[in-house]
């Protein structure tokens, strides 16, 4: 339903019909626009809905509202609502609009609500939950799930013939939609179809920007490049950070370049489904064929003062392997990972906790340290051990880290987060 048709032969009125969006019986959260524009005779909308008796004038009215907004004064827009929110209806019918070769030059922007807190470099990112970037339905309550970042992806969840479609979805998302305490991170497309999603996505200041199937530094600046510029132009002002994504043997090899590529780089990460394809070989569970690929990754990212982030869990109902990935992903020095499900959060946050007993012991170290300090001594001992520089230095990085994700010893115990 979302092709766009060839252009109506049979009247001198019309001019081609724009399709967007979905409808039918499994679809929520979203609507089907068919728009043909014409030439003279106004505005005319047809619409079918599950909620038309509470609020049929309303979609219309919103539909009349978008038109405008587009410099659409003629033209037949017939709409097919399963539940859609405004930021959803705007989006589609501004696509089905474009889609019929018209209002290219204009937009129809949902008010923009109040932009959530700085986000910082290296804030925490333990879990970063994808939403797939055409599917409104997993975007409204996809905060209430408490990940440290959503991802709003435009890249491999969503079709190829679908990805202007989709841009202008998360363009209204980032604008519209409440995701709670989480980071508002958007995956863009490989270059260079990724530079139109920055034109769409950077005027709403997300916070992250994901680039894929990085190889080089240079593919770096060009994104880096592309946001200075947009982002003057639209007057945003806000860090909008990167995160890179190695896929590929070339882009492992290049780790540390790319890692150092920008001040905006907030950590790097490795997509293993395309590193493995790469190589030809076929990814595990127990993920022997990516170990040099991770590895790699953890040390380039330490070295250029970055957080290292691991790749998804592909198996969502296996909870223990993922408990398993993440806490052997967690001592190789990464500090979070993808995740394809909501129910793999809390198990990802578990993983990249400390235990009670670690913590404890951290504890002990860092207040013999203090005291240490507080005394004036060079050397620090906790009972009948002297404790190294390094040791220290771990203990105290471990402990903010415990203090950044708001857990106390006891709630280290059990496993519960916050």
């Amino acid at each position: 339903m979302t092709s766009l048709a060839a252009s109506d032969v049979g009247s001198t009125n019309v001019t081609k019909r724009g399709e967007a969006g979905r409808a039918g019986g499994d679809v929520r959260s979203d609507l089907h626009v068919s728009f043909e524009g014409r030439a003279s005779g106004g505005i005319e909308i047809e619409l079918r809905s599950r909620v038309e008796l509470y609020y049929g004038e309303v979609i219309r009215q919103q539909a009349r509202d978008v038109l405008r907004a587009l410099g659409i004064e003629h033209g037949f827009l017939e709409l097919v609502d399963e539940g859609a929110l405004p930021f959803v209806i705007a989006a589609r019918i501004e696509a089905g609009v474009r889609r019929a070769g018209l209002g290219e030059s204009k937009s129809a922007l949902p008010e923009m609500s109040a932009l959530p807190a700085l986000s910082a470099r290296d804030r925490l990112r333990r879990s970063r939950l994808y939403l797939p970037g055409n599917e409104p339905k997993y975007f409204i309550n996809a905060g209430l799930h408490a990940p440290d970042a959503i991802i709003l992806d435009l890249e491999d969840s969503v079709h190829h013939a679908e990805k202007d479609v989709a841009r202008l979805l998360v363009r209204n998302a980032l604008r519209a939609v409440d995701f709670g305490a989480a980071e508002r991170m958007v995956r863009i497309n490989q270059l260079p179809l990724g530079l139109a999603d920055l034109e769409e996505v950077v005027p709403q200041a997300p916070d992250l920007i994901l680039i894929p199937k990085v190889e080089t530094a240079e593919q770096v600046s060009d994104v880096v490049g592309a946001i200075e510029s947009i982002a003057k132009r639209a007057g945003i002002t806000r860090p909008i950070w990167l995160m890179p994504i190695l896929e590929s043997a070339l882009g492992i090899e290049n780790a540390f370049a790319i890692a150092t590529a920008s001040e905006r780089i907030a950590g790097i990460t490795v997509g293993l489904e395309d590193y493995t394809a790469d190589l030809g070989v076929v990814k595990t569970a127990g993920g022997i064929e990516s170990l040099y690929a991770r590895q790699r990754v953890v040390n380039s990212a330490h070295a250029a003062h970055v957080q290292a982030i691991d790749s998804v869990y592909s198996d969502v109902a296996d909870a223990d392997g993922l408990l398993c990935w993440g806490e052997a992903s967690r001592a190789m020095g990464f500090e979070g990972m993808g995740c394809l499900h909501p129910i793999q959060i809390k198990i990802i946050h578990r993983a990249f906790s400390p235990t009670a007993s670690e913590l404890e012991k951290e504890l002990a170290i860092v207040s013999a340290y203090e005291d240490a300090q507080a005394r004036g001594l060079g050397v620090v001992s906790l009972g009948s051990k002297m404790i190294d520089a390094p040791v220290v230095q771990r203990a105290l990085k471990l402990v903010a880290r415990a203090k950044q994700m708001g857990i106390a010893a006891d709630r280290a115990a059990t496993g519960e987060q916050p």
